[in-house]
């Protein structure tokens, strides 16, 4: 699973509307600690769902911090 994390409450429930409406599985949960952010709203998505998600980040113009993947106890950016 990837995770998006946001400067913005607005934002994080504007994405998820969005994926809820391409019929993308996501999930919002808390913001992790690792993840210093703005916001205390992230939202969950497989992997194999990068390329439309950042489509629509780009096509929407959603105001994200960045696309993370935990990697053993920590968080890493994913490229996308």
């Amino acid at each position: 699973m990837l995770l998006i994390a946001f400067d913005s409450t607005q934002q994080a429930l504007r994405m998820e509307m969005l994926l809820d409406y391409a019929k993308l599985e996501n999930d919002i949960c808390p913001t992790p600690k690792e993840i210093t952010a703005g916001c205390a709203l992230s939202i969950e998505f497989p992997r194999e769902h990068l390329a439309q998600v950042a489509q629509i980040i780009r096509n929407e113009r959603v105001e994200i911090k960045g696309i993370y993947e935990k990697e053993q106890e920590q968080y890493l950016p994913v490229k996308w």
